[in-house]
């Protein structure tokens, strides 16, 4: 077995690797939940909604209604009862085109539901879900979404250059810090059609606490980095370095280190990954529990795996054969799961096709070169099995017979 400092090496850098993770952790969503945020009393919010809008949203008192300034000329008003209903009013400056306001998942666009409202060019007032199902007009489906609207219809109402937008939402518990997405567009709707948008923002609206922080700026290039890091690891690296581990043992000792070096480069770029992805989930609390859960599951079979390379028994010991029986199968078994996730992660971020055939292309690829690998590794086993066999038949019989010494001249026969 391998001695008792190289598993205080091992634990020192395991212990070291987590510490790291909750460092860089801290660091950055430290002051995340401290962004400054434009709430408070402005002008607008001291409005009477009387004549802008229908019953039930100009009932409720101005006490109970919480008015911040989120973005630009774009003002919230929202209320939240006991009952779980949501009544969010949504005002801005406006002359033609619409005005929108998403919730989102992750504070993308992609994927999010959003309701938008406008004036046609008869003045005639129109609001309507939106489901962003991608980022081109096709992609924008009308009067679809997942937003839980109540029976009170929406309202469209217009006063002192200002539009608002007013609808309720039936949820099952308060809502609290969520995504928004914040939007606007200077030309009509085409028939329901939205056009494309001139601006848009995203924040994080506590609804509970009743205050507005920024979003990051930067969630699409860490969905980015964090699929690149994971592909690479767990879907390039490990994999090349477990197809060297059984395909190319007759190159010894060669083989050995280059599975080694290059599972532990795959386990870095794995691990990277993971802090990419702890700093999205912290950030915009995706509802993702299928794709971190098994990303979890695969950190720690990974970590297993160097765990057993620090504790790897000698050859002659009669713990090797089981040994190797594990390191083996919990291999496979990480490098499926993770194979899972991946795919998991690429539907979850709402990735374009180029990262779906890439990887498709990478899959397929390694799938092509095991096969190729294994179909040889048998033939050659197997040729190899047939040599060491002994012939079932005698090449010389008469020779094996004869007792192995000198039987002198032969006799002469006078």
């Amino acid at each position: 077995m391998a001695g008792f400092g190289s598993w205080v090496v091992l634990a020192r850098f395991i212990f070291g690797l987590c510490a790291l993770i909750f460092a860089l952790e801290h660091e950055i969503f430290a002051g995340a939940d401290d962004a400054g945020s434009n709430v408070g009393g402005p002008e607008e919010c001291r409005t009477d909604l009387t004549s802008v809008l229908p019953p039930p949203y100009s009932n409720i008192s101005q006490s109970k209604l919480i008015c911040m300034t989120v973005w630009n000329t774009f003002v919230l008003r929202h209320y939240q009862s006991e009952d779980g209903t949501l009544t969010i009013m949504l005002s801005a400056v406006y002359t033609t085109g619409w005005v929108g306001i998403g919730f989102s998942k992750d504070g993308l666009m992609v994927g999010s539901s959003a309701m938008v409202g406008w004036f046609n060019k008869k003045g005639q007032p129109k609001i309507m879900q939106y489901y962003l199902q991608g980022t081109v007009a096709s992609k924008v489906k009308p009067g679809k979404g997942e937003l839980p609207l109540t029976g009170v219809p929406a309202a469209v109402g217009l006063h002192s250059s200002r539009i608002y937008v007013a609808f309720q939402l039936k949820l099952s518990k308060p809502l609290a810090r969520q995504p928004v997405i914040l939007a606007f567009g200077i030309k009509y709707p085409k028939h329901h059609r939205l056009t494309h948008h001139v601006n848009k923002t995203s924040i994080y609206v506590d609804f509970v606490a009743g205050s507005a922080s920024p979003g990051s700026k930067y969630v699409r290039e860490r969905k980015r980095t964090h699929g690149a890091l994971a592909l690479i690891g767990w879907g390039l690296i490990l994999p090349t370095g477990a197809i060297v581990a059984r395909y190319f043992r007759h190159k010894d000792p060669q083989w050995y280190y280059i599975h080694t070096i290059t599972q532990f480069i795959g386990f870095i770029i794995g691990l990277a990954a993971v802090v990419v992805g702890l700093q999205l989930y912290n950030e915009v609390h995706p509802d993702i529990p299928n794709h971190r859960g098994i990303g979890i599951f695969v950190l720690v079979l990974t970590i297993l795996q160097i765990l057993a390379f620090f504790l790897r028994p000698d050859k002659d010991s009669k713990f090797r054969g089981y040994w190797n029986w594990y390191h083996s199968w919990v291999g496979r078994l990480t490098l499926f799961f993770a194979a899972i996730n991946i795919v998991l992660g690429i539907e979850a971020g709402h990735a374009r096709d180029e990262w779906k055939i890439g990887y498709g292309f990478l899959v397929s690829l390694v799938i092509v070169a095991v096969i190729v690998l294994e179909v040889l590794f048998r033939m050659k086993r197997k040729n190899s099995t047939r040599l060491d066999v002994p012939s079932a038949f005698q090449m010389n019989p008469l020779e094996e017979a004869l007792p192995n010494k000198d039987l002198g001249p032969p006799p002469s026969y006078r």
